[in-house]
């Protein structure tokens, strides 16, 4: 490598490492995250009212803004209760400082705008959720009318106990090792950066590809996704994407391997509720709520301690590859010597693709109906099994990835995710979706303290990325 090669790599690397711990200090952190669309618009809102008064009194500045902000409110149709559940609405601004230091601190919006902008981008922002913001950029391709590649990340975080980390958690702190030291490093705002950074890249080297590939930030997922990617591919605006591929986030490996995700478990959120004949806490009756609850436990945690062992006995099956089952909750109960007429239990159930879910779901049925009479199942959640997407030559575009891949040495491991992202709600369309962060040799330290990305790793990252974007999106088009 030249000297001035040398001298652009550690300038483009400078620049990856600065817009990295920049979008980590930004605290979309759950709950009651400001993306900052909102206050962006409320913002430009007040700046053009600003220029519409030549002269506002310094004395009546705080009466001027409330009065723009009923305005707005009233402009964007904004309920009471609305206003009430969010201390980030226009209503509770009270001057012009803290709408400031409102933008200042919590705009995953204006960064990625800023973003766009450095890239020579174009950036579309769509609110299919009022306040959930999703953020499109879009490199278009030499041929634009084929299905279009889509990378995808989410903007939000996880919330932290501070008192437990060792570094500030939205410092982005380098210690001396160089690793990098906040919430969001490996879930996931790393890969979001190094979409944009590897894209930066291939620009920078003249590189058009064939697909034109889109780039989103998207709110919500570390609750769900609802108000995000579940609600976001129903849309017309998704449909107009035309995506025909989507990378998504993976996770850490401990190991010199990358895991690679194909497929997600779905999950259940089981409450049990188990009634019985109420009474004296003195008195032996029968068909009590206890008695339930403990013959249905005790067949959940039979069946837990198999799935247990299966990982046990067979050290190539990961997480994924099993049933999990936790109990969560228990309520129920007055007081300490009254037999309580029903006790209810939350039980967490993740289930992979390879199970039979209707089965499962008759063997649970059965384990309600032996306990006794009366006991029912409501479901907080009961996701549908979604069909895994393929890892083999029928799918041109993870021929591609494995390709970029070997060329580079990865060592992959395939895998079933063990929690929920975002590539179900793509998958469930049937679309094929691979969930992926170029993150190895590295604790899983996703929803813990003290998370933290090695510079190094990350910067590995945004070369893995380069060659594994260049490959899928340059998959020609099959024809017949």
């Amino acid at each position: 490598m030249s000297s001035s090669s040398a001298d652009q790599k550690q300038g483009l690397d400078t620049i990856a490492v600065n817009n990295f711990r920049e979008y980590l200090q930004i605290p979309s952190v759950h709950p009651n995250i400001n993306y900052g669309l909102a206050i962006t618009q409320f913002y430009n809102y007040f700046k053009y009212w600003q220029r519409k008064v030549l002269s506002v009194k310094m004395s009546k500045r705080n009466k001027f803004i409330c009065g723009i902000a009923l305005q707005y409110n009233k402009k964007q149709r904004i309920t009471s209760e609305e206003e009430n559940a969010s201390t980030s609405t226009p209503s509770t601004i009270k001057n012009f400082n803290q709408l400031e230091k409102l933008i200042q601190e919590d705009d995953c919006v204006k960064f990625l705008e800023n973003q766009a902008k450095s890239l020579g981008l174009p950036i579309k922002i769509i609110s299919v959720t009022p306040g959930k913001p999703i953020v499109i950029l879009t490199w278009v391709g030499k041929e634009p009318e084929l299905p279009t590649i889509l990378l995808n990340s989410h903007m939000d975080v996880v919330p932290v106990f501070e008192e437990s980390w060792t570094h500030k958690p939205f410092s982005a702190h380098i210690d001396e090792k160089g690793n990098i030291y906040a919430r969001g490093t490996q879930d996931m705002k790393s890969v979001g950066i190094q979409y944009l950074e590897a894209i930066r890249r291939l620009k920078q080297q003249g590189v058009t590809l064939r697909r034109t590939v889109h780039i989103s930030f998207v709110p919500d997922e570390e609750i769900g996704g609802v108000e995000g990617m579940r609600k976001f591919v129903h849309t017309n605006e998704f449909r107009d994407l035309n995506i025909a591929f989507a990378l998504d986030e993976g996770m850490a490996s401990p190991t010199d391997e990358y895991a690679l995700f194909y497929a997600e478990r779905c999950i259940w959120h089981l409450h049990i509720h188990c009634p019985g004949n109420p009474g004296h806490g003195s008195i032996l009756l029968d068909n009590t709520a206890g008695e339930k609850v403990t013959y249905i436990l005790n067949k959940f945690f039979e069946f837990r301690r198999q799935e247990k062992q299966k990982l046990i006995d067979n050290p190539t099956l990961t997480l994924g590859d099993v049933t999990t089952v936790n109990l969560t909750q228990i309520r129920g109960g007055v007081q300490s010597n009254v037999v309580p007429p029903e006790l209810v239990i939350v039980i967490d159930c993740r289930i992979p693709v390879t199970v039979d879910i209707k089965k499962w779901e008759e063997t649970v049925n059965r384990w309600c109906r032996d306990a006794g009479q009366g006991v029912y199942i409501e479901y907080e959640q009961k996701q549908p099994q979604i069909a895994a997407t393929k890892i083999d030559s029928t799918n041109p575009f993870w021929v591609a990835f494995k390709e970029a891949s070997d060329e580079l040495g990865l060592k992959l491991k395939p895998q079933v995710f063990p929690g929920g992202t975002d590539s179900r709600y793509v998958r469930s369309i049937g679309l094929p979706a691979i969930g992926f962060s170029p993150i190895n040799n590295t604790p899983v330290l996703l929803h813990d303290h003290n998370e933290y990305l090695g510079t190094q790793t990350f910067l590995r990252g945004i070369e893995i990325f380069s060659k594994i974007i260049t490959y899928v999106a340059n998959v020609e088009e099959r024809s017949g």
